[in-house]
Order: C-alpha cells, then sequence, then structure tokens
C-alpha cells in the first residue's frame, strides 16, 4: 500500500503501483486539503464571483461568463469536447500511471475538487480499472487536454477501459464493480484535463525502461569485450576519477565489477595497444547517458508531485491565480534529453556490433558463420541494427524546439512534450533491438573464445540466455532470436 500525499511520490513508487500492481490510499492530511480546497471553491459559485473555469468559458472562451445553472453542463461539455485524441492507445501501464499521477496532483489541495472525486479515483487504481486513451492530440499545453479529456471519461461512465486486455465501454465495468459515474461539477471538469499527466506518465515508463536498458548495455558490452579480447586497463579507475565525471566513474566501475576474473579480456599491449573507441570509450559515452537519464529523473519527480492546472486556489480561496503550471516545456527538454541519450546507447552498440561482424576488424569467423560463405550467419544483424540507429536519429529530433499557436492564438506557445515522450519510447523500442541484436554476436563471440575463461558475472547471463536463443550453429530465421532476446531484456534486468 502506498499512502499518497501530493508531494513525495517517488518513481520507486510509482514502479511499485503501476507495474507491481500495489495499491494506494490518500493520506489524512492531504484529503483535509481537497475537503478545504472544495469549500473555497463552493463559496466563489455561492457568492458569484467570476473566475476563471468555474464560471467561464476556457481558453478564448475565458471571457464568456457561465450562469449558475450551467456550471455542471459546463464542465461535462468541457470532457465530451477535448477528447479527441487520435491513433494508438497508450500502453495500459502508462494509462495507469496517469491516473496514478493525476490523483497525486488534485491532492496537493490546490484544485478544488470534491473529496468523492478523487476517492474513485482512488477505487479505479485499486480494481486495476484504466481509461483506454489515444496517444496523438496532445500539444503539451494548456497540459494534455485530449489524453487526460479520455482518462476522465471513465469517471462520468462514458469512454472505454481495458478488461483483461480487450477494450470495452467503461460503463459496463463500473456497472460490475459497483462504481458510481461522477456528476461533475464546478471547476472539476478543467481540473482533471488541465496538466501534464499525459506526458510525464509516458515520460515515468521510459524512464523505468531506460535505466533498465543502460544497465543491461553494460554487460552486453562486456560481453563484446570479452568476444573481441579487449583491454581492461580503459576502465582503470585513475583515468575516470581524473576527469571527474561520477557517472562515468561509475560506468567504469561497473565495468570493471563485470568483467572480475575474466580470462578474455586484455592489458595493453598484450594484442594491441588500444581498442577502438566503442570498446574504450564505454565509461565516457554510457556514463554521458547517465548523466543525461540522472537530470530526466529529477524532474520526472517533481513534475509528478506538481500542481499542473489552472487556476490554483491558495489561501482558503482567498488568493485564486490563473497562470501557466500546465505548460509542459520542462517534461519536453526532459523527454529529448532522454531521446539522445538512449539514441546514443544504440549508436555505440552498433558500432560495436560491426567490429564483433566485420572479418577485418577481428579475429572471429566471418559474420560470425558456422560456415563463412555458405551461411551468412550475423551479417544481415548488423544491417538491422543500423537501421534502427539510423531511425533513432530522425525520432532523436527534439519535439520542444516546435510551437503551433491554438485557441484563437489565445494559446500561443506551447510544449510539444507529449510528441517527445511517444518518440523516446519509439527509441527505447529501437534501442533495446539494438542490444539484443549485439547480446546474440557477443554471445556468440564470448562462445567461440571459451566459456569456461569468461568472468563469472557474463557466464552467468550467457547460460541464462542461452535458454532463450541457441548458439548458431546454422541460419535460421534470426527475426524470431531478437524478438525472443528483447522480450528477455524488458522482462529481467
Amino acid at each position: 500500500m502506498i499512502e499518497l500525499t501530493g508531494s513525495t511520490l517517488t518513481l520507486e513508487q510509482i514502479n511499485k503501483v503501476c507495474y507491481e500492481g500495489a495499491t494506494v490510499r490518500i493520506a489524512a492530511s492531504s484529503m483535509e486539503k481537497v475537503i478545504a480546497s472544495r469549500a473555497a471553491v463552493e463559496k466563489i459559485v455561492a457568492d458569484k464571483k467570476t473566475i476563471y473555469g468555474i464560471n467561464t468559458g476556457f481558453g478564448k472562451f475565458s471571457d464568456v461568463m457561465i450562469e449558475e445553472d450551467d456550471v455542471a453542463r459546463l464542465q461535462l461539455n468541457l470532457i465530451r469536447s477535448h477528447a479527441c485524441g487520435i491513433g494508438e492507445n497508450f500502453p495500459e501501464v502508462v494509462s495507469r500511471t496517469m491516473m496514478l499521477l493525476r490523483l497525486n496532483a488534485l491532492i496537493k489541495g490546490f484544485s478544488g475538487v470534491r473529496p468523492v472525486l478523487v476517492e474513485t479515483l482512488v477505487e479505479l487504481l485499486n480494481k486495476k480499472i484504466h481509461a483506454v486513451v489515444p496517444q496523438q492530440g496532445s500539444l503539451g499545453a494548456s497540459g494534455d487536454l485530449a489524453p487526460l479529456s479520455h482518462l476522465a471519461l471513465v469517471l462520468i461512465g462514458e469512454g472505454d477501459v481495458f478488461d483483461n486486455g480487450v477494450v470495452v465501454p467503461s460503463k459496463t465495468v463500473l456497472d460490475r464493480e459497483g462504481i458510481e459515474p461522477i456528476v461533475l461539477q464546478a471547476k472539476e471538469g478543467l481540473a482533471l484535463i488541465n496538466g501534464t499527466q499525459a506526458m510525464t506518465a509516458m515520460g515515468v515508463i521510459n524512464y523505468l525502461e531506460a535505466e533498465k536498458l543502460a544497465y543491461q548495455s553494460e554487460w552486453i558490452s562486456a560481453m563484446t569485450i570479452e568476444g573481441l579480447q579487449g583491454i581492461i586497463d580503459a576502465f582503470h579507475p585513475a583515468i575516470h576519477e581524473a576527469r571527474g565525471y561520477p557517472q562515468q566513474m561509475d560506468v567504469a566501475k561497473r565495468m570493471r565489477d563485470i568483467l572480475q576474473d575474466s580470462k578474455l579480456t586484455t592489458h595493453q599491449g598484450e594484442i594491441r595497444v588500444q581498442d577502438a573507441y566503442s570498446l574504450r570509450c564505454i565509461p565516457q559515452v554510457h556514463g554521458a547517458s547517465w548523466q543525461a537519464l540522472d537530470y530526466v529523473k529529477e524532474k520526472l519527480e517533481i513534475e509528478a508531485n506538481a500542481a499542473t492546472d489552472n487556476p490554483l486556489i491558495f489561501d482558503n480561496g482567498e488568493t485564486i491565480i490563473s497562470g501557466g503550471n500546465f505548460h509542459g516545456q520542462p517534461i519536453a527538454f526532459a523527454m529529448d534529453f532522454m531521446k539522445i541519450a538512449v539514441a546514443e546507447l544504440a549508436n555505440i552498440s552498433e558500432r560495436r556490433i560491426e567490429r564483433l561482424v566485420n572479418p577485418q576488424l577481428n579475429d572471429l569467423p566471418p559474420f560470425l558463420s558456422p560456415e563463412p560463405g555458405l551461411q551468412s550467419g550475423a551479417m544481415i544483424m548488423q544491417y538491422a541494427a543500423a537501421s534502427l540507429v539510423s531511425e533513432n536519429k530522425t525520432l532523436a529530433h527534439p519535439a520542444s524546439v516546435d510551437s503551433i499557436p491554438s485557441s484563437a492564438n489565445q494559446e500561443d506557445h506551447v510544449s510539444m512534450g507529449t510528441i517527445g515522450s511517444r518518440h523516446a519510447s519509439m527509441i527505447i523500442q529501437n534501442t533495446r533491438n539494438v542490444l539484443a541484436i549485439e547480446c546474440i554476436c557477443s554471445l556468440q563471440a564470448a562462445e567461440y573464445r571459451g566459456i569456461d575463461k569468461m568472468a563469472p558475472h557474463t557466464r552467468e547471463k550467457l547460460q541464462a540466455l542461452r535458454e532463450v536463443v541457441p548458439s548458431i550453429t546454422l541460419d535460421r530465421i534470426f527475426s524470431t532470436d531478437i524478438k525472443q532476446v528483447a522480450e528477455w531484456l524488458k522482462a529481467n534486468n
């Protein structure tokens, strides 16, 4: 059980809720803030004060006053009209994360929603009822309006949900589970959709996958080093301490630990004086990716605990300020940095694959083929890796440098952060496949050198992976191998 306060949610806790199915509850102190915030909204309505989003239209319609009798209909119209997502749906785990993050934002007590609304979100989370949310259609300011509207539809008994992997109308599942749909009241529709939770949810899932990939890239590259009899001296602590980047030093230490007691590594001058950069510079390149990932993690944890709707209610309703916390620029930048960081893990991996298969660059069988010439071996696996790396270069173009005005130029600068988060997800999938290819090739090369000479750590990985893909003794449909190793990497550490 994870207790939500609105300000203390970590990525580790999100992982427990969204991947491991942990349940949640709202801290008593946070529920008190929700109650006080809602009382402030109800007082505004009763006093007939004019406040944006409570009794006005939205966006360019902010100057249109709404009669008290129409305030509830205003919120319903908002959700229905803004639910115009397009394309493939977000993975169910992203939808669950989106719901968790929106709940955590609402209980900060700045949004003015009723307790019943946040309690219903808790019930949906704990019963694993997740909205079907299309991926496309958000500009990333005024928040993720379209995706979050699809999330909000479920609360009012509309839209679709996942039910054991099948898409069904939400009302069907709500009726079965005995959950009463919400009738939205003043400000609640706006509070549900004015935020960055789609890009942030996708970003959190991206980070959790990218972090795992970054660690996996180290032991996979260590097996490549063994297959190529690489020079261990490049990971000597003195080199990395001399430069001073903590992440670089950490990668070098992990590489030393992974390769400890290996009889397949060499020292400078034994076979060659220096290795190519793709081997020698693993700490520098992977370490730089870790620097970017550390930045991304910091920004995601801030955003996961942020109040991102508009307007925000302070001082028990005495101060209500319309601002721009829904603008996704911080997460847009973070997603673009992540794209570059993960793409580089694939970039350098593909260069190591080339060194494993190119007979001009090693003394292994050409293309790791069991019968060079008659059988092509890993030749086209390198082609596939090169294709994925090239695609990553296109996807890594920053989404955050673009902006298109909307709402009759009232909303004249937007972040495109949700596009960035989606492209980051695609790069992560491509990179996992590139690392799967390097893994298959490094397994083969290390096996050729002698399994008994491998480091205990890498030998353990080889033995586990040989349960997934056999040694290359004959040409076969390697697409299957790549898919199986990629799935293994996604499921294991």
